[in-house]
């Protein structure tokens, strides 16, 4: 039986990400990925089963990585703002030191892959009712207006999401330079703070 090699799992692992980032599913596939790591299709079955089995175990790292990272230093006991500002430091920063990671995620979030992958990871239960958690408090100590999940996200996270994606791209409207900073982060929060708070 052939061992496996961490050094090469990480090359396939490293470059399925690039390559579902720049071209896609559509644009992916076994074959590709093993001529782009130089090494024979029958070694990528060392490590995977078939495609889908690739995707999702990377895609369970990467969402495994993403929870842990987010909690860190969070607790749903925190004030609602403190708690609030320490998920958009944890967002940005693994956004900022993984950003093909994140596209890689975003691609497959919203793919098939998405609900299989979450369903699979136990962690994202304990996230799910860490956050939940934190949402009612906020809500028992009147911190937070109450409203729709869908709505909270978008007031909450869309800001941050969106300088993130503008650092990301290098650019902010129009074309202008752009590079998110902790003062920018900071200005934006405090807008949505007052948005969110009674």
């Amino acid at each position: 039986m052939r061992v496996r090699d961490i050094d090469k799992e990480k090359l396939v692992i490293k470059t399925a990400i690039d390559q579902i980032v720049q071209e896609g599913f559509q644009g992916f596939s076994m074959n590709k990925l093993a001529k782009a790591c130089s090494i024979s299709v029958g070694t990528l079955y060392i490590y995977y089963a078939d495609k889908d089995d690739l995707i999702q175990k990377i895609g369970s790292k990467i969402a495994l990585k993403f929870f842990n990272s987010t909690v860190n230093d969070f607790s749903p006991e925190m004030s609602f703002e403190e708690g609030l500002w320490k998920q958009w430091e944890n967002r940005a920063s693994f956004t900022m030191k993984y950003p093909k990671e994140v596209a890689f995620f975003e691609i497959i979030k919203h793919s098939p892959h998405g609900e299989i992958i979450l369903d699979s990871i136990a962690e994202f239960a304990d996230f799910r009712t860490i956050m939940k958690n934190f949402i009612d408090n906020a809500l028992q100590n009147k911190e937070l207006l109450p409203m729709s999940f869908e709505a909270f996200w978008c007031v909450a996270y869309g800001p941050l999401y969106t300088l993130l994606n503008m650092h990301t791209e290098g650019k902010s409207m129009g074309g202008k330079p752009f590079v998110l900073t902790k003062e920018i982060m900071k200005e934006a929060f405090q807008s949505t703070v007052k948005g969110l708070k009674p």
